[in-house]
């Protein structure tokens, strides 16, 4: 079968060939909005819930979207048909959403500047890489608190989903002196947990899931999953301010993203918990069972 296609500023085209120009935005600004959606057995799965994140970051950072919600789900479930026809079966993809403000005609020597010419758009996919994420599944994740601080809310509001991520670079950089495989779980100015790069967290403390105030982190798609999932399951969920001592005392703790769902805490700054705990267990057994896939098997290759 041909190359993966992507979608790029109103066409098709073999993904190699997919290309921004060097004074685009994205580039130059950092003003970069995405999203990021999975499928499950090769179909998109709450796409509808990703759509409304997209929407709702491009409308706060003044992009506007250059094509009705319609045709945009027209696009992604053309691309994932094509492009999920060169997975085995066991696998699946992610399908990544970006918009800038397009090019700035004079970083090129051309008429234009920022937010005056129309906005770039794309869609790509690629295969979601179970064989990264298996030492999370086997072995939890480690955290370590970095000195660098996410990014205030009146600076950049952190529900936006965007590609401004320096801050991150910087604190995995600093996580991964301590600990290579280690990820790095941001502290907010005041000393409260956030979250890590690529997850939401969760700690879980005397049979209640906590998470930070959903205000100060991204809005999780697998966060809300994880609150119904509770609902279900009659697990208390509450929303509060969580001190680095809440996170080390904690029963047990997790992370919850759309690549691999859900996966539980080994360690926070080398101070040890309960992995897998037995929220997480219950947790990743309803969600396995919500959409008919075992997903610890499938990202660690059996079955």
């Amino acid at each position: 079968m041909s190359e993966p296609l992507a979608y790029l500023d109103g066409r098709f085209l073999p993904q190699s060939q997919a290309r921004l120009p060097l004074h685009d935005a994205g580039f130059v600004l950092g003003a970069t909005i995405t999203d990021l959606c999975r499928t499950v057995r090769h179909r998109l799965y709450r796409w509808p819930d990703h759509l409304a994140r997209f929407r709702r970051s491009c409308r706060s950072a003044h992009i506007p979207l250059p094509l009705p919600e319609g045709e945009l789900t027209r696009v992604a479930h053309a691309l994932v048909t094509h492009n999920a026809g060169r997975l085995r079966r066991e696998d699946d993809l992610a399908l990544v959403l970006l918009a800038t403000p397009g090019p700035i005609g004079y970083y090129a020597g051309l008429p234009g500047a920022a937010g005056t010419g129309p906005v770039t758009f794309a869609m790509h996919t690629f295969p979601l890489p179970f064989a990264r994420y298996r030492l999370l599944v086997e072995q939890g994740a480690s955290l370590v608190i970095p000195s660098t601080r996410h990014v205030p809310a009146v600076c950049v509001d952190p529900r936006i989903k965007q590609r401004s991520r320096l801050h991150w670079w910087l604190a995995d950089r600093e996580a991964h002196l301590v600990d290579p495989h280690a990820l790095a779980l941001l502290l907010d100015l005041e000393g409260h947990v956030t979250e890590t790069a690529g997850a939401n967290f969760l700690a879980v403390s005397g049979g209640v899931v906590f998470s930070p105030p959903r205000h100060s982190i991204l809005e999780g798609i697998s966060l809300q999953m994880v609150e119904g999932l509770c609902a279900d399951l009659g697990i208390p969920f509450e929303e509060r301010p969580l001190a680095v001592h809440d996170c080390l005392n904690a029963d047990e703790a997790m992370l919850a993203s759309t690549p691999y769902c859900l996966a539980p805490v080994a360690r926070i700054n080398s101070t040890p918990l309960r992995c897998p705990g037995p929220t997480f267990e219950r947790l990743l057994q309803r969600w396995s069972d919500a959409i008919g896939l075992n997903i610890r098997q499938q990202i660690l290759g059996v079955g």
